[in-house]
């Protein structure tokens, strides 16, 4: 279907628009970022693409809080890609601990394999060629080329889409899921120079995870509360789909977590009757160990025996 002549004008329009709106809110949002980044490790000069990498894998789904010590352990044990892939997957499964996830251990081994065999052991610059490892998505590709290279990426994790959501469409929150009209929106809201646009990027980011959170916006502190479109509308409360929520305590995700703590902490195999002692329910203590093999943490051995995974992990 062929665009009209009208609707083809209003998308320039709305595109000059957001374009605009962009240039009101880089230099508020920069200028905070200046004074108020936390100083992370992985925001450091000496931490390098591979240290935004692994962090980039370990903040999915986990606060910062969580992520320090794990992350620094890492680094000291495995400084560079080929490191980490010179050692078993189930080493990686191990060291991850209690972050949470752990298929994002797998992952990362088996991106740090592939930099290795493709890379020759540097984390490549260019976004195809980051998005074509294993485990990398869009969303980790753009922050490794934006925040390890200085290019110019749209970089839309939630904080980021939960601010565009409230200063720009209005919106207490973004949708549950990430949409091409955010996508289209983040690209529109770019600084045009790479340098001010990896800035812009981060601060945006920092901005929803320190002043506009979700539970708690703290209005008086941020940088773009005269321009903030929901502010202006009055904070209006959200209409859209309910919101989802994460449980934990009673799942399989809880008993796949008992399971692999067992396993983190044996330096051999785990025999069948160790680990039915995790949890009393047996069917969903057999299908979350099942579920555990089937996603390659858990390598079954002969004679009811079980431990993390000593062959090569895949994406």
């Amino acid at each position: 279907m062929t665009s009209t002549p009208a609707a083809t004008g209003a998308a320039a329009v709305t595109a000059v628009n957001e374009a605009a709106e962009g240039a009101r809110l880089h230099g508020p949002v920069t200028d905070w970022f200046d004074e108020h980044a936390r100083d992370l490790p992985w925001r450091r000069p000496e931490a390098g693409a591979w240290g935004v990498m692994v962090s980039e894998f370990m903040l999915q789904q986990t606060p910062v809080s969580r992520v320090l010590p794990v992350y620094e352990q890492w680094l000291a044990r495995w400084p560079r890609p080929a490191d980490l892939a010179a050692e078993p997957p189930g080493e990686a499964v191990r060291a991850w601990g209690r972050l949470g996830y752990p298929r994002r251990a797998l992952r990362l081994h088996a991106a740090a394999s592939a930099i290795q065999e493709r890379h020759g052991g540097d984390v490549p610059r260019e976004h195809a060629q980051l998005l074509a490892l294993p485990g990398v998505g869009e969303y980790t590709a753009a922050a490794v080329a934006s925040f390890a290279y200085g290019q110019r990426h749209a970089v839309l994790d939630t904080n980021v889409r939960r601010v565009f959501a409230r200063a720009v469409t209005g919106q207490q929150y973004p949708p549950n899921a990430t949409t091409a009209a955010e996508r289209k929106l983040a690209r529109a809201l770019l600084p045009q120079d790479e340098e001010t646009a990896a800035k812009w990027a981060a601060a945006t980011m920092e901005l929803g995870a320190l002043v506009c959170t979700a539970r708690g916006p703290e209005c008086v502190r941020c940088p773009i509360s005269a321009q903030c479109a929901w502010r202006l509308a009055g904070s209006p409360a959200h209409d859209g789909p309910p919101r989802r929520g994460q449980t934990y305590a009673g799942t399989d995700r809880q008993v796949r977590g008992k399971l692999l703590a067992v396993l983190r902490e044996a330096v051999g195999p785990v025999p069948q009757a160790v680990l039915d002692t995790v949890w009393d329910e047996p069917v969903q203590r057999a299908r979350a160990l099942d579920g555990l093999v089937a996603d390659g943490l858990v390598e079954p051995l002969s004679g009811g025996m079980y431990r993390l995974p000593l062959g090569r992990s895949t994406s």
